[in-house]
C-alpha cells in the first residue's frame, strides 16, 4: 500500500463538475492499493496517517509536534491506482502491481472506515472516477508512506 500524504490548508475533489469531498486544515491522502495488500497493511497505514506528527503546536513553534488527531483536523482520501505505475521499462507505465478494481475498492473502503472510526471528519473522492483534486499544500509538506506485504 502506498499513500502520498500532504498537509493541507484545504483540499477538495470534483467529479463531473460537482464537489464530492471538501476539507479545511488537515491531510490529503492519495491512496494506492497493491495486489498483495491485506488488512495488515490497512491497519498499519491507518495508524501511521493518524499518529504521524506533521503539525506545529499552537505556540507557533515550527517543529512538528502534533498529529492530525491532536489538532482535530480533516482528512480527504482519494483512491489513486497510478501510485503503482511502474515506469522503468518502455514509454507506457505498467500497473501489474495495482490491485484489481474490485479488491482495491473493498480495501480502500475498509481504510476509509477505519479512519472514520477515529472520529475525525473524513471526506472522499469517488472510487474509479475521473477526478480533479485541488490541494492547497501547507508547507509544502508531502510524504510517501509505503507498507508492503511480507
Amino acid at each position: 500500500m502506498r499513500v502520498v500524504i500532504q498537509r493541507v490548508k484545504s483540499s477538495q475533489v470534483t467529479v463531473n463538475g460537482e464537489i464530492v469531498g471538501k476539507i479545511g486544515r488537515g491531510l490529503n491522502l492519495l491512496v494506492g492499493i497493491a495486489n498483495t495488500d491485506t488488512d495488515t497493511e490497512i491497519d498499519w497505514m491507518v495508524r501511521k496517517c493518524l499518529e504521524l506528527r506533521l503539525f506545529p503546536d499552537e505556540e507557533g513553534d515550527d517543529r512538528w509536534q502534533k498529529s492530525i488527531q491532536e489538532i482535530g483536523g480533516d482528512l480527504l482520501v482519494v483512491s489513486q491506482f497510478t501510485l503503482y505505475g511502474d515506469c522503468r521499462k518502455g514509454r507506457r507505465p505498467s500497473f501489474d502491481r495495482s490491485a484489481a478494481p474490485e479488491s482495491a475498492e473493498d480495501l480502500y473502503n475498509r481504510f476509509v472506515a477505519k479512519l472514520r472510526a477515529s472520529g475525525l471528519q473524513v471526506e472522499t473522492g469517488k472510487f474509479g472516477a475521473m477526478m480533479q483534486v485541488t490541494i492547497e499544500n501547507d508547507g509544502p509538506v508531502t510524504l510517501l508512506l509505503e507498507k508492503e506485504a511480507i
